[in-house]
């Protein structure tokens, strides 16, 4: 498992982006609820690319998408978290981590291959 990168030097959501593992064997990434149902699809899609490593190398790392895993990546989105803290839905994959963060209730992670 590829470490995640050191988020205390790095500045920017680019230059994380770069040290994260890639992600070109995934088509799509889904979030699973405590109730065992699909609560979001990330896709391998333009616009959506950087979410779905983040949330992959997240997954590597934590097991699910958990409170310590949404703190991390809040920090990995680096200036887009305080983007998304102002102008709430218009960063729905930063949003999701702030509810995890404030309600505690996270997501198991499927993974579906290209």
């Amino acid at each position: 498992m590829t470490p995640l990168p050191n988020i205390c030097t790095m500045t920017s959501f680019a230059e994380h982006l770069r040290q994260l593992p890639p992600v070109d064997h995934l088509t799509e990434l889904q979030l699973i609820d405590a109730a065992g149902q699909l609560a979001v699809t990330i896709e391998n899609k333009p616009g959506k690319a950087g979410s779905l490593a983040v949330y992959n190398a997240l997954a590597a790392k934590h097991g699910s998408i958990n409170v310590a895993a949404a703190q991390e990546g809040l920090a990995l989105f680096a200036e887009h978290t305080e983007s998304a803290r102002q102008h709430p839905g218009s960063h729905p994959n930063i949003d999701r981590l702030f509810e995890v963060m404030a309600s505690g209730q996270g997501y198991t992670v499927r993974l579906v291959q290209a």
